[in-house]
């Protein structure tokens, strides 16, 4: 991570036209989710990295594309009050979502699964979508860590909650695996064609690969949907 005394930062400073107001808000979507910090309406500022500033390019494009325009001004000297007022703003960004990650790894997606082992609901099907539901909070923790620019202190937890995430599916697979080979009906079960695990871990290999055939990204709308707030 960035060392607080070194970090030097960015402010964007925009306008944009009233209307359609559908492309204000999408700037700012796509600007808060790149973990900008919003000091007041259309003036945020970010780490001044050259990660930043690439990922900064199209939306600048976009903002004079909608008949908008922005200053970038790199921000050269501060004081060290105001540095850490800073970067205090962004630990504390950071840190809210992966509390986020936290919570919905223990009240959702455990208790998820808790709740179809307890209705013994040990089918492929079932097996495949806890794993699909899994790699999302998988893909949102990369995406929260890409923007912790210095140590969010409940990063390790929400790391630790992903590795009980990951054991609660391997456990329900291989519940699912188990209830298979106890039923020789089963299309999927090693008994009629041996597939057993295998076939759970090979249907979820293929469909992976068709999903990346087709462009789209692994992580497609993998972060818990929040309403939308103006700066």
């Amino acid at each position: 991570m960035t060392n607080h005394i070194q970090t030097r930062f960015v402010l964007l400073v925009y306008r944009m036209p009233a209307k359609p107001t559908a492309a204000r808000v999408g700037v700012w979507r796509i600007l808060k989710k790149m973990g900008a910090i919003y000091l007041q309406q259309s003036v945020c500022v970010f780490p001044n990295n050259a990660a930043v500033r690439h990922e900064l390019l199209p939306i600048l494009r976009k903002i004079e594309d909608a008949g908008g325009g922005f200053h970038l001004l790199p921000v050269h000297r501060l004081s060290p009050d105001e540095q850490q007022k800073l970067v205090e703003q962004f630990l504390d960004q950071t840190s809210k979502h992966y509390r986020e990650i936290v919570e919905n790894c223990e009240v959702n997606f455990q208790k998820e699964v808790e709740f179809e082992i307890f209705r013994q609901n040990f089918t492929y099907e079932e097996a495949e979508e806890i794993r699909t539901e899994f790699e999302k909070i998988v893909d949102w923790f990369h995406r929260v860590d890409e923007r912790d620019w210095f140590g969010a202190p409940l990063r390790s937890e929400a790391e630790l909650w992903l590795g009980r995430c990951e054991r609660l599916v391997e456990d329900f697979e291989a519940r699912v695996f188990a209830r298979q080979e106890d039923d020789p009906t089963d299309p999927d079960g090693p008994r009629g064609s041996s597939n057993g695990v295998a076939s759970v871990h090979a249907k979820r290999r293929r469909r992976k690969s068709t999903t990346a055939d087709n462009g789209a990204p692994v992580g497609e709308n993998r972060r818990k949907t929040a309403p939308l707030q103006t700066d």
